[in-house]
């Protein structure tokens, strides 16, 4: 298989990379099907609709259907990716949860995550996806930041078991891994690491970037902060973000979703073995969203460097009593 690779500094959105990569894995695969819910040109399943037409199937607009479609091939020996905004998935909640009690096994992705997808308002916002999906049982739930992991992550499915799903973007991020980067299921990427960090802020996917350009910014202040690429939301990396905890005292989470079942819960999980918990600090997605472009969007939730470079430093200052 040829997996597509993206040089790094380009700019790319993560569904453009899922779809390039998903008709890839269906030319090096024959048993590879994928289904869309009439968005493919959103989705980019329409990729895979070109160079694989008789193994393409447009469900329109049923997401329960969709997913029953796609248990029912995975039970005829096919390998289904099914994809459609992360918002509908919501509505075919309950065929994925009979899904897993049937013990199937399905890959399913979402589009449009969060509330960077900008201009098109909050009913197309997924906000809820990542608590949904990390509720099911035996799932696993990947969340990529840049195109190369994405196109890492659609393979790394094909060789899973039980419901798996991918969380992709629809604005252009960053490519910041090189090509030949692995990402273990379970594990994270540490992209900025010292001794004398202060706090550890963790991001996945849409947030990654703004991390990135807060800890810059934090640095040029002298404020070293530690940034952890939670790309593994379900199972998580708890052996570094225990260490993390270890050497800097604070997690700072932020995500691009509702704060209930997202990226700040999984990591605070990862402490309920009955070790100290550190200090944990959520930025997530509070309000309704309204409609406005995609920078907008996310200084208004709080979630853009701003808000992290923000939130970090009031985290490392002493407070003052006048």
């Amino acid at each position: 298989m040829q997996l597509p690779r993206y040089d790094l500094g380009d700019e790319v959105a993560t569904r453009d990379a899922f779809g390039t990569a998903l008709a890839a894995l269906g030319t090096a695969r024959g048993d590879v099907v994928a289904l869309d819910g009439e968005v493919g040109d959103s989705t980019r399943t329409e990729e895979f609709a070109k160079e694989h037409p008789d193994r393409f199937f447009e469900c329109y607009i049923a997401e329960q259907q969709l997913v029953a479609t796609a248990v029912g091939m995975a039970a005829r020996g096919w390998l289904p990716y099914a994809s459609t905004f992360a918002a509908f998935l919501s509505r075919a909640h309950d065929f994925v949860r009979m899904a897993a009690i049937s013990g199937s096994g399905l890959n399913l992705v979402g589009s449009h995550a969060g509330v960077a997808i900008g201009q098109d308002g909050p009913s197309q916002m997924g906000l809820e996806d990542l608590a949904l999906f990390r509720s099911v049982y035996g799932s696993t739930v990947l969340y990529p930041c840049d195109a190369n992991q994405t196109a890492r992550l659609v393979a790394t499915m094909a060789g899973l078991e039980g419901i798996r799903y991918l969380r992709t973007s629809r604005g252009k991020t960053p490519v910041v891994y090189g090509p030949d980067e692995e990402f273990p299921v379970g594990g994270s990427k540490t992209l900025r690491c010292g001794e004398d960090d202060r706090l550890t802020v963790v991001a996945a996917g849409a947030t990654v970037p703004e991390a990135l350009a807060a800890a810059d910014r934090l640095a040029a202040d002298g404020i070293r902060v530690r940034v952890i690429d939670l790309y593994s939301v379900k199972p998580v990396d708890a052996e570094t973000l225990h260490r993390a905890a270890e050497e800097t005292g604070c997690l700072l989470t932020v995500e691009d979703h509702h704060p209930e079942g997202g990226i700040g819960d999984a990591v605070a999980e990862a402490f309920g073995d009955g070790r100290p918990v550190p200090r944990l600090v959520r930025l997530a997605v509070r309000t309704m969203p309204g409609s406005a472009a995609p920078d907008e969007q996310l200084h208004a939730a709080g979630i853009d460097a701003t808000g992290i470079a923000a939130a970090a430093r009031m985290l490392v200052e002493e407070a003052v009593v006048r």
